[in-house]
């Protein structure tokens, strides 16, 4: 016991190399990248399909608003479960250069959509590279940083998708007084990550762990030795998954734990803006302005979460930081849409509604690395992070629908939000990993 306290860094950043920083900065800029691009889509959303749609379809545009949104989650879920399995074939770095180049693409020429068909084909496409891009980064981290570092690490990964979101926020709050096609800026500005491909090329190097596994021919799936260890011929990773017993137990219950976070966040938190600003309005304030403050507020309540995710989990164990963020998700739901009644108390609670529900997003780095095997590992932490959006995408059509026939946001929210327990029920059951090595 003395040995090992003895053998414990005198700080969690003490073991730390500019290699390490150079690899969370690299993925960090790509996930904030990332959540630039789904928050301004989420700010932009109603001036753009008033601009796209005929004057007789704008009394429809939460059924628009749902089906740009779903498609959106369709194709980062299809884009994401493929890239993850191809990194863990070509590598994480390749596969986050060509993730960043296509999402910066595609988001850009959204910009230049004339009808709903193109606005829904390029959110597609965009969705395709931004779940792939995720994968890719937060393995390579995960693979790279020392064990006592890493939840810490991915945490500060994670928090970018915060950091871009508060951007898009705070850019939209500065474009909107541009009248009509603020929009199209807002898209416009999504080439901006094409130009640091040229950094990470430079900058960081592809995973020692992954070169050494594929040279050793280690087909592991868990911690636990595989039987196909050694052999020339690689499995298919995604059959891996499922044909290895423990394997496919954390990929199910990893799942479950997905879709309670994923569809949580897309059918509810997702109308926060909109509803602050009805909320304002009736106040006899401006619903466009509150409603952007609306935007910034919760993600600094998010960033604030990611940040402390590594903390929270390494001093809580991982199960019960699950069950916290689970629990306060559903708290702050009613909070946000039946409780508070005034401007500055919905800020307040949006504010922790982003600590959870969008914070809570941290998990995902931080936890699904330390399931699976080198192997396995990007295929593993796609599908888990990316199949539930095949789910999730209904969420925001369902919920565009319900607040069309129901005339709000509030019961369709708390409806919706209920899926958080479905967390708390899974989460005991998954494997503690607190304290643990990144499985070989």
């Amino acid at each position: 016991m003395t040995e090992a306290v003895r053998q414990q860094p005198a700080s969690w950043h003490a073991n730390l190399t500019p290699t390490h920083w150079k690899i969370l900065v690299a993925s960090f800029l790509g996930w904030i990248f990332d959540g630039y691009e789904t928050y301004a889509l989420i700010s932009v959303l109603g001036p753009a399909l008033l601009a796209v749609l005929p004057a007789s379809e704008h009394g429809q545009l939460p059924k628009y608003a749902g089906l740009a949104i779903g498609i959106t989650l369709l194709g980062w879920a299809a884009g994401g479960t493929i890239g993850g399995i191809v990194a863990d074939y070509i590598g994480r770095k390749r596969m986050m250069l060509i993730s960043i180049v296509g999402y910066a693409c595609f988001t850009g020429l959204t910009a230049f959509s004339t009808s709903i068909t193109m606005l829904v084909a390029f959110r597609f496409l965009t969705g395709l590279f931004i779940g792939s891009e995720w994968s890719t980064g937060n393995t390579l981290l995960a693979e790279a940083w020392p064990n006592e570092a890493r939840p810490k690490g991915a945490g500060f990964l994670q928090s970018g998708f915060g950091f871009g979101a508060f951007i898009a926020a705070a850019a939209w709050y500065f474009l909107r007084p541009m009248g009509p096609d603020a929009w199209r800026w807002m898209f416009g500005l999504g080439i901006v990550p094409a130009v640091f491909v040229f950094y990470i090329r430079k900058s960081i190097d592809e995973s020692a762990r992954w070169v050494e596994t594929v040279k050793a021919k280690r087909w592991d799936v868990t911690e636990a030795k595989s039987a196909q260890e050694g052999k020339a011929k690689r499995p298919f990773t995604l059959a891996q998954l499922f044909q290895d017993r423990e394997g496919r137990r954390r990929v199910l219950l990893g799942l479950a734990l997905s879709l309670a976070t994923t569809l949580g966040w897309w059918g509810v938190a997702t109308w926060i803006p909109g509803y602050v600003g009805a909320i304002a309005k009736h106040e006899g304030l401006s619903a466009a302005y509150w409603g952007s403050v609306a935007g910034i507020v919760y993600n600094v309540g998010a960033i604030i979460g990611y940040v402390a995710s590594g903390f929270l989990a390494d001093a809580m164990g991982r199960r019960m930081y699950l069950a916290f963020l689970f629990a306060g998700s559903l708290l702050f739901i009613p909070a946000v849409y039946l409780w508070s009644h005034s401007v500055h108390v919905v800020m307040a609670a949006t504010l922790l509604n982003g600590f959870f529900t969008l914070g809570g997003f941290a998990w995902f780095a931080i936890y699904l690395p330390e399931l699976f095997a080198t192997n396995v590992r990007a295929t593993a932490s796609a599908f888990v992070f990316n199949v539930s959006r095949f789910v999730a995408f209904l969420g925001p059509l369902f919920a565009g629908f319900l607040i069309h026939k129901l005339g709000g946001v509030s019961m369709v929210a708390m409806y919706l939000g209920s899926i958080y327990v479905l967390g708390l029920v899974v989460a005991p059951f998954m494997p503690e990993t607190r304290g643990k090595p990144l499985p070989a």
